[in-house]
């Protein structure tokens, strides 16, 4: 198939015989326009086309130090990058969709135009790469081959980001070329935009990221850190969601592991988390195996739920990764291998960061620079030696718990659903829904949590954010909980749904949940789908028996588990779950106007229980009283 005769003279003015071969060899013509417009847009001085040939990767890792992105540390095949001070995390602010005209999306979905929005985008991206390399990617999202999967491509000027790709997703360029012109791919077009000294984005006012849903195509620029560019992470979720809302399957926030139980069988299970809120930890318990965690695909296979991973690394948040509680990823970190860190100190070209459980210098190379202990920002508040939301890279078969079905083109069976967030005052820590339907709604469409440090702007202001998916969800806010609510109805098996709290705190402000207790009920859950444990019912949802727990502490933590904790973890607090009904309604009432029928009526249900437990019980009622 032959190149276009204008987009043919463009790559080949701009484009070497080798990678014009690369490019030309995919018989695709949308992808050839694709790239000659954003050769044409950005002007780069050269552009590499990359293969999936060990070459082509090794340039990557070659060009991301060489240019000062990347620096190595003292663990061979460690490296640290830097983005600025204000480019620290996931920018919801400058992150829109392009509407055209006559199209409408959520009220609560940032949105801009298209025709305005692409004009101011490209506008910043015009001239953007004028003296550097455009480096072409092919990768895929889910296993290459398989029904899941959906091909990509990204053109970037940051061999940071090129290298995190390769970390972090599944090469396709082999892909692209046996489907040729019948791909239909999601594109990126990313620029760093103007660059410091420290090879950092120097404009990040003008920040941009905006997501044309109609083309399945995102631009970024004036940023580096990689949830703003890496294409194929979130911004590439939102357009899989409306692919997938097309097509009749499900694109979710949840990562995927597979449980231990009895017997020595494997039980897959999928969560669904707000960054920094115990996902990657629970993804990771130690002795259970990881699938994923972050971006997950659903299809209906004969009645079943089957899962795969859309990813096959890990951009994960390091503060609080120890050696105590972390021991895989901890090993992965500390011993020789490929693993990008981004935002840590360095001192000496070793990583440090925050609750890493050692001691950290006083003094090193940190985000704002040359760091000293008591540096302040121009606002006069202190800097901490790294960021909060400090991450680490790093392919998933590098990890010695790896699941060994990574790969499998039909994916997993899937047996169970948790959601969770960051509930101080209402959720119990675990509990099971009474159904499909009210675990979608009470968990999902109801997950309550706290702003953290991996979105920029205000810590600590509880919201809902609906299946910790609601910041990606390019379709409808109703649509997508009346697509989950469908999905289920049409498997003859679907997960069990559970609502998971590890946040949640005493009178004295303290959390009532350990750091390990997550394992526990995640093992818990486990014996619920295969029906090896009872449950109490409670007004919220059904929760674990007393003699289950005692059994189940000692041989998970090895902890003693007494009454008093049972009484801390798992007493219903009704004034504080009414109140919770409360916002939640409110919620749906102003943002959500198209929300499925079943969304009033589980508030309305929930209430009628709360309201009539409270009248026979009080309203602080303790798990015994289920029994």
């Amino acid at each position: 198939m032959a190149i276009e005769t204008k987009v043919d003279s463009i790559l080949k003015a701009r484009l070497e015989e080798a990678d014009y071969g690369r490019l030309a060899a995919v018989a695709n013509p949308a992808l050839h326009r694709f790239v000659a417009d954003a050769v044409e847009l950005c002007e780069p001085a050269a552009v590499f086309v990359a293969d999936d040939s060990e070459e082509c990767l090794a340039e990557t890792r070659r060009q991301a130090v060489k240019m000062r992105e990347e620096a190595p540390l003292a663990t061979a095949g460690h490296t640290v990058h830097f983005d600025g001070p204000k480019d620290q995390g996931r920018d919801r602010e400058v992150t829109k969709y392009l509407v055209p005209a006559g199209d409408s999306l959520s009220p609560a979905l940032k949105q801009i135009g298209r025709e305005e929005g692409l004009a101011e985008v490209r506008g910043l991206l015009k001239g953007a790469m004028r003296g550097r390399t455009m480096i072409v990617r092919f990768l895929s999202l889910g296993p290459a081959g398989s029904a899941f999967c959906i091909p990509c491509v990204e053109c970037t000027d940051s061999w940071y980001v090129s290298h995190s790709l390769d970390l972090l997703y599944r090469p396709g360029y082999e892909q692209f070329g046996r489907l040729g012109g019948e791909a239909r791919f999601f594109a990126t077009l990313h620029s760093a935009g103007r660059l410091d000294g420290r090879m950092v984005s120097a404009e990040p006012e003008k920040k941009r990221i905006y997501i044309d849903y109609g083309t399945d195509t995102v631009y970024s620029v004036n940023t580096q850190y990689a949830g703003n560019t890496v294409g194929l992470k979130k911004l590439a979720l939102r357009l899989t969601i409306r692919r997938a809302d097309a097509e009749g399957w499900l694109a979710e926030h949840m990562f995927l592991m597979g449980v231990r139980g009895p017997g020595g069988r494997k039980t897959y299970l999928a969560g669904a988390f707000p960054s920094a809120c115990g996902k990657t930890s629970t993804a990771m318990l130690p002795g259970e195996t990881i699938l994923g965690d972050d971006i997950a695909y659903f299809r209906a296979v004969d009645g079943a739920c089957r899962a795969v991973n859309a990813e096959s690394g890990i951009f994960g948040i390091i503060q609080n990764v120890n050696e105590k509680d972390d021991p895989t990823i901890w090993e992965v970190l500390t011993t020789p291998g490929e693993v990008i860190f981004s935002n840590v100190l360095v001192k000496d070209r070793v990583p440090y960061w925050l609750g890493m459980g050692r001691e950290i210098p006083g003094e090193g190379e940190n985000f704002s620079g040359p760091w000293r202990k008591g540096k302040r920002d121009a606002a006069g508040a202190e800097i901490p030696p790294a960021h909060k939301n400090a991450r680490y890279a790093v392919a998933l078969r590098a990890l010695a718990n790896c699941d060994p079905e990574l790969d499998n083109q039909a994916g997993v069976e899937l047996r169970g659903i948790m959601y969770g967030g960051r509930d101080a005052r209402a959720y119990v820590p675990v509990q099971e829904a009474f159904d499909w339907r009210h675990g979608i709604v009470a968990y999902g469409a109801f997950l309550e949590t706290e702003t953290t440090f991996a979105i920029i702007g205000k810590e600590g202001v509880p919201e809902i954010n609906l299946m910790s998916i609601q910041d990606f969800v390019s379709i409808p806010l109703g649509k997508y909980v009346r697509n989950n609510l469908e999905f289920g109805a049409r498997l003859r098996r679907p997960p069990v749904v559970f609502g998971v709290n590890y946040f949640l705190r005493g009178p004295d402000g303290k959390f009532v949940n350990a750091v390990r207790d997550k394992h526990v009920w995640v093992k818990w859950m486990e014996l619920r789908v295969h029906g090896d444990a009872e449950a109490l019912a409670t007004p919220t949802g059904k929760i674990p028996r007393l003699e289950d727990l005692r059994r189940l502490f000692p041989e998970v933590v090895g902890r003693e588990y007494t009454e008093e904790d049972y009484r801390a973890q798992f007493t219903i607090r009704v004034p504080e779950n009414l109140a919770k009904m409360d916002r939640v309604e409110a919620f749906f009432r102003e943002h959500v106007p198209d929300a499925p029928a079943a969304v009033f009526e589980v508030v309305a249900e929930t209430r009628a229980r709360l309201e009539g437990a409270r009248a026979r019980f009080g309203e602080q009622i303790g798990p015994e009283t289920w029994g």
